[in-house]
């Protein structure tokens, strides 16, 4: 039978919540930097090994100080469930575009 150390969860998900908004915080930054620059390729390279050192070093560090791999799950779970928000966040903000006819 598997044991689940719930501390450990906890501990993951607690860092793994504020450090995935940092993340995407930091995407809908990068590509707004990117799209009125003459060198996107560059802000977004940047902003991906930015964005992927803090969130895979911080945690290899909760995993680590929690001495569990329960806490990578934990922190995987806060990633997902930051994912979904702002997938959702983009979509409810992007205004439907519908083409009207002329002269009707």
């Amino acid at each position: 039978m598997i044991t689940v150390d719930w501390h450990a969860v906890l501990l993951g998900f607690s860092f793994g919540l504020p450090v995935s908004a940092l993340f995407f915080l930091g995407l809908a930054w990068g590509m707004g930097r990117a799209l009125r620059s003459g060198r996107p390729g560059l802000w977004l390279m940047a902003s991906s090994f930015c964005r992927m050192a803090i969130l895979l070093g911080i945690g290899a560090l909760v995993t680590a100080y929690a001495s569990s791999n329960w806490a990578i799950a934990g922190y995987a779970l806060a990633f997902f469930l930051a994912r979904l928000i702002a997938v959702l966040w983009a979509r409810i903000g992007k205004t439907p575009t519908t083409a009207t006819q002329e002269g009707t």
